[in-house]
């Protein structure tokens, strides 16, 4: 049960959320857009913490990830979606559903493109999908550090698709966070007065679990060929923590025998580089030390499968 002391609201296992001074304000921000073109850096640069994978492979963002951005004058609760794409399987079907949905259930949506390229047929698909929404929109453009010398051009194919939509627009670069206090502000801009939705020094809703998961994950698909990359899919099966180390166990699955011979190598030694590289990015997630045993499961075309996805986290979101 909720009981108020002291001004703050006493939540069970003693987290406190204070209450909300005078004009702060608070919401829930979607970030969509094409696969790849730079939401799930964005979320990590503005939360200031790694919590969302990053990869050169499209399509890596698999759930709504919530990164959470508290600062003297507001909460920003920002929602990572999967990229809007067509998609080629179940698990695809429900990726894209869950970033339609994502569309008009939040305060403020953040369209993002990649500024080092003129908008395309992928850019224009997600414009006529937010005209029947009543969100505030803001089109972000993103990777000018990366515009080539003709960016004139590039800035005013977006700048034309935001004014038929009348979204205001943020130039910026979530590598190298060029731009993004002012896009920050105009976010604030956008939001109601409201409440602290969680506790002031939290960066995200998701359990470490779930974040281990996705370390692992981000390794295979920065070390591995493309055929296996969105063919795998991670359970934690065991965290057991003492006061010296972390003994984590997890599970790879993936669609058919030949990616499992890809994931293991010769001698074992993709797995074991996969293993370590991600061992090395849940100590920083844990501060502390970490013992990581990986094992490799084939589980036969598990993305086409309702059953086995929900089993391994994959639900339409309500």
């Amino acid at each position: 049960m909720t009981s108020i002391q002291d001004n703050n609201f006493s939540l069970p296992g003693e987290i406190l959320i204070p209450q909300a001074p005078p004009g702060f304000k608070s919401g829930f921000i979607g970030i969509i857009g094409r696969p790849n073109v730079g939401k799930s850096t964005l979320m990590n640069q503005l939360v200031g913490q790694k919590i969302a994978i990053t990869s050169p492979v499209a399509q890596t963002t698999r759930n709504r990830l919530r990164g959470i951005l508290t600062t003297p004058e507001a909460q920003l609760i920002f929602v990572d979606t999967p990229g809007i794409h067509k998609p080629h399987h179940q698990l695809g079907e429900v990726l894209v559903t869950n970033a339609k949905i994502a569309i008009d259930s939040v305060d403020v949506l953040l369209f993002v493109v990649d500024g080092s390229t003129a908008c395309g047929g992928g850019d224009r698909y997600i414009a006529s999908l937010l005209e029947r929404t009543t969100t505030p929109v803001i089109l972000g453009i993103n990777k000018i550090d990366s515009q080539p010398s003709n960016s004139q051009l590039i800035d005013e194919s977006y700048l034309e698709l935001a004014q038929s939509g009348e979204w205001q627009t943020g130039r910026f670069s979530a590598k190298t966070s060029d731009g993004l206090l002012e896009l920050q502000q105009l976010l604030i801009e956008h939001l109601e007065p409201g409440p602290y939705y969680y506790p002031p020094d939290l960066v995200t809703d998701q359990p470490e679990r779930f974040i281990m998961g996705e370390l692992i994950r981000e390794q295979i698909l920065l070390l591995t060929r493309e055929e296996v990359p969105h063919s795998v899919a991670i359970s934690i099966d065991l965290v057991e923590e003492t006061p010296a180390i972390t003994r984590v166990l997890a599970t790879i699955n993936v669609e058919r025998d030949s990616q499992k011979g890809i994931l293991i190598g010769k001698g074992g030694g993709m797995l074991k580089s996969v293993g370590s590289a991600a061992r090395e990015q849940i100590q920083k997630l844990i501060a502390g030390k970490v013992y990581l045993e990986l094992f490799v499961r084939v589980q036969a075309k598990w993305r086409h499968s309702r059953t086995r996805l929900a089993e391994l986290g994959y639900r339409v979101e309500k």
